[in-house]
């Protein structure tokens, strides 16, 4: 053969060259060809679809009648008259027995197990009536187990046709049409959710599907769909091994600590972990990419949420008259959403803000239509605490059964900055609020409180835990109204979290701003500490200190780590200099601690609920407090920022802000 190569003529040479091309040619056009025909076939209307549909099963009916023959007699020769009369009466029966059972109303494209088996059933019905004319009542010179055998392959061809077909306009069509970047991806959890996932992902030709993992060791080694399931505790080795970058997790009943192992696993890998949520939340139960998402902090808290306790929830909501101070902040927002879906007779928004205002009323407006049986009177109500005729009027003219004081300035920073004002709000909001809830004889007045008001540092926690003190001297007094206080940490996605700033600072690049590595922080999901509050109504008896569980604290710099991994991307430091997105240390800023704390010194007790203990801590007799409440009315009235922390240093003797930090005067 070599022999004859080199003897060749350069005009051979240069002629076998244009075969080969003209070869290579050919089977270009003969495939676009194709594909051509494949996206006309597409693209037609859906009436003419189904009529090339019914046209190739008649033309499927016709070739069963001949081969059921063929079987029957056990050769091909055989009288063309039977068969004739057999199709007389098998074309015109099985349309509209097919059209009646819906075969024709599946899409070919996208056909699967539910499609055949209305063809299944279909077909069923066009035997049994095959039966009754050629085996029950006969026709002469027909046999009579050809109306068994001919439907039998009849079924058989026709879901061999509608399987071929989906998988070439699918597979073929519309992964040549791609022209894309395709990611190799993978998929955690091999039961129904990640096989229904895989099926999808078939579809999707900018994925490409390079295995399963499972906790179940009885699954290593098999295969789903030509797919190999490896075991968990070899999630990282193959995800690195084959450069996989997005990884699926399909198993909604993962816990958020198995969650969290799951992202530590992969901390070092440049992977995109996105999660498929709860069945119950994908509409008719169908599994599909577009219900992907990107597993979410809170998915990574460590703990699991404890089912609410439903008396709990009920007892001082359902019926009442509810009011909510701050109804358009994060967490006032949060819970109007829930409390309106308890049943309250009717629900009081106070919020000073407007267009916070108008968003929360139109919002649970778009809540109640889409609940059957729910019609909450809302009364949107534009006004500050700071107006105490205001509030006093607003709490005569509503008569409120339970009052959750959720308003507040809660950003250190701005607060630090700007303490007249702060201190105005916060405080004196809380007083006004309080005396006039006591005046109208309201059941409940429960303040949302922070964890910055233990042994605070910064003035926004300090005047936090001076309206604690009014709660707590007005208890001391006697009368209608149980007064409550329930505090807890940060809560993921509110107004001024770091976790929206960190999701921003990674979207442009970063770096990602931490004030200190050391700093740890409790979080807590918005829906899951709402709840929580709307609990601790139901068990408030006048003056206690309740404490949210909010789970082991977080350290801000993990974070931040976690969040950049989450993002497909890695850290940039000493060790990986090469990385994408750099964590940098701002400093701590005015105010701020490293940690914080949910109790001053008492122990807690337990209560009805899991999450949420009580204590009853060191308090101002009124008679002392009083005084110096109207020591700070005045410095505030005088716009006095040093007068105005004085009297804040000597309410609250443990804070522990900077001297003079904030002695600034502020207009009032």
């Amino acid at each position: 053969m070599e022999l004859e190569s080199q003897n060749r003529t350069p005009t051979q040479i240069v002629a076998d060259a244009e075969g080969t091309e003209g070869l290579a040619l050919q089977a270009s056009a003969n495939s676009s060809r194709m594909l051509k025909f494949m996206f006309s076939m597409i693209n037609l209307g859906r009436g003419q679809k189904r009529a090339i549909i019914v046209a190739i099963d008649a033309l499927l009916c016709v070739l069963s009648v001949f081969v059921a023959f063929a079987l029957r007699v056990g050769a091909l020769e055989f009288p063309l008259q039977p068969r004739l009369i057999f199709l007389v009466v098998a074309l015109p029966l099985f349309i509209p027995i097919f059209h009646s059972c819906g075969v024709y109303k599946a899409v070919l494209r996208f056909v699967g197990a539910r499609g055949i088996r209305d063809l299944a059933v279909a077909m069923m019905v066009y035997a049994l009536v095959l039966m009754i004319v050629f085996m029950a009542i006969g026709v002469p010179g027909i046999p009579r187990t050809v109306a068994i055998l001919h439907p039998i392959i009849f079924l058989g061809l026709a879901t061999s046709v509608r399987i071929i077909a989906r998988h070439m306009l699918m597979e073929m069509g519309v992964s040549r049409s791609f022209s894309g970047e395709v990611k190799r991806v993978m998929i955690y959890g091999a039961g129904l959710e990640g096989q229904q996932l895989a099926m999808q992902l078939r579809h999707e030709p900018s994925y490409q599907l390079s295995g399963f993992f499972d906790d179940d060791a009885q699954l290593v080694g098999q295969k789903v769909d030509g797919s190999q399931i490896y075991h968990s505790s070899r999630l990282a080795e193959m995800v690195s091994d084959r450069d996989v970058g997005i990884l699926f997790l399909a198993m909604p009943t993962l816990t958020r600590r198995r969650n969290r192992e799951i992202v530590d696993q992969l901390a070092e890998l440049r992977v995109q972990v996105q999660m498929l949520p709860p069945l119950r939340e994908i509409v008719d139960g169908k599994v599909s990419i577009s219900a992907l998402r990107e597993v979410k902090i809170d998915d990574l808290l460590g703990r699991d949420p404890v089912a609410p306790n439903p008396l709990l929830l009920r007892s001082t909501v359902f019926d009442k008259v509810v009011l909510v101070t701050g109804a358009g902040g994060s967490i006032g927002s949060e819970l109007c959403r829930q409390i309106v879906r308890l049943r309250p007779r009717r629900l009081v928004l106070v919020e000073m803000t407007e267009s916070a205002l108008y968003q929360i009323d139109k919002e649970l407006g778009e809540i109640q239509a889409g609940i059957e049986g729910v019609d909450v009177e809302v009364i949107p109500e534009m006004a500050s605490l700071t107006d105490a005729d205001g509030i006093l009027r607003i709490f005569s003219k509503w008569r409120p059964d339970t009052i959750i004081h959720a308003a507040a300035y809660k950003h250190v920073p701005l607060v630090e900055a700007n303490v007249v004002s702060g201190l105005r709000n916060n405080v004196m909001g809380t007083v006004n609020a309080a005396n006039a809830a006591r005046a109208v004889g309201v059941e409940r007045f429960i303040l949302v409180s922070t964890d910055k008001a233990v042994r605070p540092t910064s003035v926004m926690g300090a005047s936090k835990r001076v309206c604690e003190l009014v709660l707590q001297a007005l208890a001391t007094r006697g009368g209608e109204t149980r007064f409550a206080m329930v505090r807890f940490g940060n809560v993921l996605g509110s107004s001024g979290s770091v976790v929206p700033l960190f999701k921003q600072q990674i979207a442009e690049g970063g770096p990602i701003t931490v004030t200190h590595r050391d700093v740890t922080r409790y979080f807590m999901t918005i829906p899951e500490a709402a709840q929580l509050v709307i609990q601790t109504c139901a068990m408030a008896q006048s003056g206690e200190v309740f404490l949210l569980d909010m789970g082991p604290s977080i350290k801000i710099h993990e974070l931040a780590r976690t969040m950049i991994h989450l993002s497909g991307l890695s850290v940039r430091d000493e060790e990986n200099p090469g990385g994408d997105i750099e964590i940098v240390e701002s400093g701590l800023r005015p105010g701020e601690k490293l940690y914080e704390e949910l109790l001053i010194d008492a122990a807690s007790e337990p209560t009805k609920h899991p999450r949420i203990s009580k204590a009853r801590e060191d308090s101002i007799a009124p008679e002392i407090l009083v005084p110096q409440i109207n020591d700070l009315t005045e410095a505030l009235a005088n716009g006095d920022a040093q007068a105005s922390l004085v009297v804040l240093r000597k309410l609250v003797p443990e804070y522990r802000g900077e001297q003079g930090s904030s002695g600034q005067s502020e207009s009032a």
